[in-house]
Parts: C-alpha cells; sequence; structure tokens
C-alpha cells in the first residue's frame, strides 16, 4: 500500500462527533497477561470495592495505539509518539486508573535524517502502533515496531525506566504488529491491515523464523489491524480493530498459525467521552485476581486520542464479553480490585522546575534535538539550534502534552540572552498553531501574540504565522508566559494566551485561537517550548519553571 493508502485504511470510518448508533454487540473481549501474554481466563467478572470507582477516560491525554501488560504487581502501557523523540512511552501503574510516565522505549529517532528535521521532515511518520511485551526466561521488557513501513524494530530493557537498547532490526515491516511471548518462550509477532500474517521469531529474537498467513478480512467487515496477540487458556487470540469504530477477535484452537475465527467485540458503541468517537484498538489485560480489562482509546480531538477502561468478562465457550453500562461504554465503572499500591505514582500534571540534570520522561521533543543546544541544570536552557522563519522547521522544540478536558501551561522564562533576530515563547503546537512569545530586533525584544501557523495535508508548511498583538517587552528579562487549551471533542474549540511581570496578575494578548481537530495529524495537540534564530545562532532563553495545572 501507498503512504497515503495507510493514512486513509488507518481511519477511513472515523465516526464524525456526533451522535452515534449502537450497533449489534457480540459477547467479545480479551486481554493480556501477567507476566506476559500467555494466561488463564476465568468466566468470573471483574471485582471492586463497591463504594470505590474510576471515571473515564482514565488519561486525559493524548497515547494512542495502547499495548497493556501486567508483570508480577505492576501494568505497564505503551503508545504511539509519530515524530516525537524520545518514542514509545512507557506509563506504569499498580491499579490500572493512576499512571505515570516511566521512560521510552525508542530514545532516538535515528530512522534517517528527515527525523532530525534535516532535509526532510518526519511529520505523521516514526513511531506507529506498536507492541509492547515482557519475557520471563530472561526478565527483559520488548518493544516491538515498524518505521516507515520498510523496516521493524526490536528494543530491549530490563526495566521500564531503561535504559532501552536496539536489539535487532528486521527486514520484514510488521504493520500494527502483537507481540506474544508464548509459555514455551516462543515469540510470535501478528500483524498486517485486513491480511492478518503471524510470524515466528528465533530464539534470540533477532530474527524471523517463518511467516503465514492466517486470516482474510471479510468485505463485509472491511479493515481490520491493530493487532493485539494473546494466548488464553491453551488457544490464541488475535485481538483486531476496525479504525475507527469496531472491534474484533479472532481465535485458533490449533496455534498459532491458525486456523482462526472471528467474532465482533463491538461496533458503534457509544463512549464515555461527549462528542468523542467509539472507543477502540488497545488491548486487554489481567489483573492478580484473575480479572479482565480491556484499555482502549478514544477520538478527541483536537486533544488527540484518550484512554479508557472497561471490565471484560468471559463466556463458558471462550469469547470474551464487554461489560457495558446502559448500551454504551461505562462512564465509570467500580475500581479494580488489586493490592495497595506501593506508593502514589507521580502526576502528570503539577510543576516542573527542571531539577537534576535531565529531563523528566512527561517532556518529549518534535523530531531528534540537537543535544548540543539544550542543557538541563536547575532549569532548562534552550539555545538556537536552527536559523529559520518557521517554527515547524525549527529544532529543539519540547513539548508536554495537554491535560484534558482544559488545563492551562505557565513557563517563567528569562529572555535577557536573546539576539537579534531569535524567536522564543510557548505555543499550541499541532498542524494549526499559534503562540505567545518574544521578537527580538535590533536590539528591542516585544511580546507577540502569534497565530497562522499552518500545515497542508502532506505536512508542508502553508502558513509561517501571522502577528495578532504585540507589546514591549518588559526590562529585566524575566517573564511569565500562559496557554490555556480547551481540548474537548468538537470543532471549535479555543485556546487563549496571556502574560504576566510578577507571576500573579496575568494580561490577555491576543484573539482567541480557534483549534483545528481534524484527525489526519493523529497526535493531538500538544505546549510547546521553543527558541529559534531567523538571523544567526548563539542567543538562548532559560526557563526556571512550567506549571501544567487544571481549573
Amino acid at each position: 500500500m501507498t503512504w497515503t493508502d495507510h493514512i486513509l485504511s488507518r481511519r477511513a470510518t472515523l465516526v464524525g462527533t456526533t451522535g452515534l448508533a449502537v450497533g449489534a454487540l457480540m459477547p467479545d473481549g480479551i486481554a493480556s497477561g501477567a507476566p506476559n501474554r500467555s494466561a488463564t481466563a476465568s468466566p468470573a467478572g471483574p471485582a471492586g470495592p463497591a463504594a470505590a470507582s474510576f471515571a473515564n477516560p482514565v488519561i486525559w491525554q493524548d497515547f494512542a495505539d495502547i499495548d497493556v501488560i501486567r508483570v508480577g504487581s505492576t501494568y505497564y502501557l505503551s503508545a504511539s509518539t509519530m515524530h516525537y523523540s524520545p518514542g514509545a512511552p512507557i506509563l506504569r501503574s499498580y491499579d490500572l486508573v493512576n499512571w505515570e510516565i516511566a521512560g521510552h522505549s525508542v530514545p532516538v529517532l535515528d530512522f534517517g535524517s528527515k527525523y532530525d528535521l534535516n532535509g526532510g521532515r518526519g511529520y505523521v511518520r516514526g513511531i506507529w502502533a506498536s507492541s509492547l511485551a515482557y519475557r520471563p526466561s530472561n526478565r527483559t521488557f520488548y518493544w516491538l515496531g515498524q518505521i516507515d513501513f520498510a523496516r521493524t524494530y526490536i528494543y530491549t530493557a530490563t526495566a521500564a525506566e531503561g535504559p532501552w537498547t536496539r536489539h535487532a532490526t528486521l527486514g520484514t515491516a510488521y504493520y500494527d504488529a502483537g507481540l506474544l511471548v508464548d509459555d514455551d518462550d516462543t515469540m510470535y509477532v501478528s500483524y498486517g491491515n485486513s491480511a492478518i500474517s503471524v510470524a515466528q521469531l528465533s530464539a534470540d529474537g533477532r530474527t524471523q523464523v517463518r511467516s503465514q498467513q492466517v486470516f482474510t478480512t471479510p468485505s463485509s467487515v472491511g479493515t481490520l489491524e491493530g493487532s493485539r496477540f494473546y494466548k488464553i487458556n491453551g488457544n490464541y487470540y488475535i485481538f483486531l480493530t476496525r479504525p475507527a469504530n469496531g472491534q474484533y477477535i479472532l481465535r485458533s484452537t490449533s496455534g498459532p498459525f491458525g486456523p482462526y475465527t472471528m467474532r465482533q467485540v463491538l461496533l458503534n458503541l457509544p463512549g464515555p467521552i461527549a462528542g468523542g468517537g467509539v472507543p477502540h484498538q488497545g488491548g486487554l489485560v489481567r489483573t492478580q485476581g484473575g480479572a479482565w480489562y480491556y484499555m482502549a482509546f478514544i477520538d478527541a480531538y483536537p486533544g488527540g486520542r484518550m484512554p479508557a477502561l472497561a471490565p471484560v468478562t468471559w463466556t463458558s465457550d471462550g469469547w470474551p464479553a464487554l461489560q457495558l453500562v446502559n448500551g454504551a461504554w461505562g462512564a465509570s465503572y467500580p475500581a479494580p480490585a488489586v493490592p495497595t499500591p506501593p506508593r502514589q505514582v507521580t502526576p502528570m500534571t503539577g510543576v516542573d522546575t527542571f531539577d537534576g540534570t535531565t529531563l523528566k520522561p512527561r517532556w518529549e521533543w518534535n523530531h531528534n534535538p540537537d543535544n548540543g543546544k539544550w542543557s538541563v541544570d536547575n532549569g532548562l536552557t534552550l539555545r538556537t539550534a536552527t536559523v529559520t522563519d518557521d517554527l515547524y522547521w525549527a529544532r529543539n522544540t519540547l513539548t508536554h502534552r495537554i491535560q484534558g478536558p482544559t488545563s492551562t501551561a505557565t513557563v517563567q522564562l528569562d529572555h535577557s540572552a536573546m539576539r537579534d533576530g531569535d524567536r522564543a515563547g510557548l505555543a499550541l503546537l499541532r498542524d494549526s498553531s499559534a503562540w505567545i512569545g518574544l521578537k527580538r530586533a535590533g536590539g528591542t525584544t516585544r511580546l507577540v501574540m502569534v497565530d497562522g501557523l499552518t500545515m497542508d495535508g502532506s505536512w508542508n508548511t502553508t502558513g509561517k504565522g501571522t502577528e495578532r498583538a504585540s507589546v514591549n517587552a518588559p526590562g529585566g528579562g524575566r517573564i511569565w508566559l500562559r496557554a490555556t487549551a480547551d481540548i474537548r471533542p468538537g470543532s471549535s474549540r479555543t485556546g487563549t494566551f496571556s502574560y504576566s511581570t510578577d507571576g500573579v496578575n496575568f494580561t490577555r494578548l491576543g484573539p482567541t485561537f480557534t483549534m483545528g481537530n481534524d484527525w489526519r495529524f493523529f497526535m493531538g495537540y500538544r505546549f510547546a517550548l521553543f527558541n529559534h534564530a531567523t538571523q544567526a545562532l548563539g542567543g538562548s532563553v532559560r526557563v526556571t519553571r512550567f506549571e501544567l495545572s487544571r481549573p
């Protein structure tokens, strides 16, 4: 398939942001096991304390193409990041509800110069749907994903935090792959778009032993992709999505290479985010007590794709059934019955003063950074790394996910070391962007609000920005910049920008910015810190505090 064909297959049936009709539901669902994907299913439903419940989405931040596993008493979740670096974040939880970012499976996107913004750009490429697994025999995590429909890469680590290293490069592109570690330690990969195949890897996980197509999607169903591969009670299951409004499952009682039969899990199911899409894709996981849960994601632009959790039970003949609330994915469910967590997870909101000498895993760069042009030392220093008048070409733009449904980013910035021609500030970044920040020219610094930064459907720049408001920057070099974003699903969600000279009293600058909600960029809006030159390198800014807060 061509790149365009892949893009279109990915969301060709995207459900609109208005009412959704309930489709016929078969008794289906499944799960990923502990410590790997080979597990035992129990017909019993999940239990939880009667007084305890959780609300969906369990994470109101952009984490899509989810894979989820349990290792001992800890749950791990992996997600897509496309052109952001480091890629493939690993989230950690002890209860399936409260999550923290532990690290990234792909430390750098070293897949070609376009990921360095060198002679090309990698927007909407990079890390697509991938898979996370744990191999008990060597106590190692495995991440597997294809890049640019050319090759498959495997990274490994003995801890979710890393360090992660490249383990193997395979010549076959396992599109939308699911990795299974079988009871006998053999590793299998399910993959494909409509034509679903299974590959067996060598014992060291570095080469392919065999590959075979095991299923052809009926034309009446359409496209199936997003594989997740499980072994449960001796049977093999491949969990597949019909983008972006359905979920199906294949089962083989004869081994990993089939034959497989298919059942529908959900179709056009109303989701728990008002105006959002149908929960789909993602994966399944079993708790220590034997209860099963499905972690899907919901298209909810302009914010992105948000994880949602629902319990799953099993029929007596070995098929999973999603538990609904009034015919829909529940806005809330009883909390999973799990042991008391050993500690509280690190919140994905709050203050970062850039203490220490490394970035926290909540941060990801727009493409790979120039590591010689930034540093953390009880504050973040961004030196200009690119001479350009186009933010989409500027290296070392540092991004942070937006917390839904509405949140505010406030940054304290010292701009005294900027040079003529430099641009620095805080953006709402996507294929249609806006920012508040500083422009220096002729020895004078102005505070400006800019919108009209745009890309076309091939991710080429079509607008470099229009200045909508400006004031003279206050003396002293220190300023607070603020952006507030409403990322509830819809076509008219807005962002606003303001500034302060004391960090307490803020003044609006510029008009309201209307965020785009087209799904084709896949990734949702992010807050972004940037500093680039338009004349010559050498300038810098220092960020001493970043706060992500909710109303």
